[in-house]
């Protein structure tokens, strides 16, 4: 017959996962507040933008007269922010730009810097073999296990673009010998 020492789980054992829980809570309630730029930030100058969000992607070599400044958020970049600015140097409007409307506008022949006018900078690329080109990976906001990538020539040309399977999302066939 099993005892209550038998069922009771060990005491060091929950306060370790206590405060595992805890640390993760705390840092996931960090995350949260700088995660996406809030709606005040409406009105601030490009400075105080930057004060509260840190640094953009691209950095641009000045922040006098910027009309947008881009800050690719999340684990894995799952969100791009464009905060635009009026002539008067004030944000005005906050938009988060990986979305499937978006890459439905990347096209073959376009350029780099048109693909990072419409969704930014990938964090995360990788160089084709044989002098092919590289490709720009975008991960987003999607109940599918898929990203959005981006094939480029060596010229900074798209040469296709579509959805594929990241890595962590990939199936390990594993093989059973008898």
């Amino acid at each position: 017959m099993l005892g209550v020492q038998d069922v009771m789980p060990n005491p060091s054992l929950l306060a370790r996962l206590s405060t595992v829980t805890l640390a993760a809570s705390l840092l996931l309630s960090g995350c949260a507040t700088s995660y996406a730029p809030s709606a005040d930030i409406i009105g601030a100058t490009p400075d105080e933008v930057v004060a509260r969000l840190g640094p953009p992607l691209p950095r641009p070599e000045s922040l006098e007269g910027i009309s947008r400044l881009d800050f690719p958020r999340g684990p894995y970049g799952r969100h791009t922010y464009f905060v635009y600015f009026n002539e008067q140097g004030k944000a005005e409007r906050i938009d988060q730009v990986l979305d499937e409307k978006n890459f439905a506008l990347i096209k073959p022949d376009m350029d780099k810097a048109e693909v990072v006018q419409l969704i930014g900078v990938s964090r995360d690329t990788f160089v084709i073999g044989r002098d092919r080109g590289y490709v720009w990976n975008y991960r987003y906001n999607t109940p599918l296990c898929q990203w959005f990538q981006i094939e480029f020539t060596l010229e900074g040309k798209v040469r296709s673009a579509g959805y594929g399977r990241p890595p962590e999302c990939q199936m390990k066939v594993v093989r059973l010998l008898r």
